[in-house]
């Protein structure tokens, strides 16, 4: 089964859109994804003329419900709501769904070092990157989703790189800032947790104690969160524990 993972993501819905042959398009929701997202899908699907199968964990909705059940919020080696939330997820259709796939991932031809991690460690697969293949940036991809026709999520709009969950735990100090003046709410319930818990998201300061003036988002490297998104750590073993 050719299987295309989507991710919400301007790069991920063009990578549906060039390649072939496809089964199914999935998209594992996480609840903290900006509204529109669920917008964007759906034009999406108008555009594809196909429906993108929406999967969800059942143990947990919210990056919040992860953070509070698991005491964490951040390690070296990834995330555990990506963990929880997309990599758990993926496998429980995979053990619902046993066969040798070929997934479909929207890596552009910057993010070679991506691809490379998700051979090495989905190993029993077979992958297709249509972006590097066609050797397309992240910026073309928004380039054709607009010749299409396609609105894209309004996250980037904001100004954010990516349509992450809001409030992304892997972000750094620009984007902490600008969540803090976007969705102060989201900014105030991190900045608690990191303090229940004992650790910060970001790594030598909380962010109650972040300075407003801190980090420059425009310079900061935030992927966008995919199931695979912890194969950028040195963890590479952590997606098959």
């Amino acid at each position: 089964m050719k299987v295309c993972w989507f991710s919400t993501g301007v790069s991920s819905f063009v990578a549906c859109y060039l390649a072939k042959d496809i089964d199914k398009i999935i998209y594992t929701h996480v609840e903290n994804q900006h509204p529109d997202s669920l917008r964007f899908l759906k034009d999406c699907e108008a555009i594809l003329g196909r429906k993108i199968e929406l999967i969800q964990s059942d143990k947990y909705k919210y990056v919040d419900d992860v953070i509070e059940n698991t005491r964490c919020i951040n390690t070296s080696f990834g995330a555990p709501c990506t963990k929880w939330l997309k990599k758990q997820v993926r496998r429980d259709w995979e053990a619902a769904n046993p066969d040798h796939h070929t997934y479909v991932w929207g890596y552009d031809v910057n993010e070679m070092h991506r691809a490379d991690a998700v051979v090495k460690a989905l190993s029993d697969y077979d992958h297709e990157f249509p972006l590097i293949e066609n050797g397309l940036t992240k910026a073309e991809c928004h380039g054709i989703a607009d010749k299409l026709g396609l609105k894209r999520p309004v996250m980037y709009d904001m100004g954010y790189p990516n349509n992450n969950c809001i409030g992304c735990v892997k972000g750094g100090m620009g984007y902490w800032n600008k969540i803090r003046i976007d969705f102060p709410e989201v900014f105030e319930r991190r900045a608690r947790q990191e303090r229940e818990i004992g650790h910060s998201c970001i790594g030598g300061v909380y962010l109650d104690e972040l300075d407003p003036n801190r980090g420059r988002m425009d310079l900061e490297v935030m992927e966008d969160c995919t199931i695979a998104c912890q194969l950028l750590s040195q963890g590479i073993g952590w997606i098959n524990d």
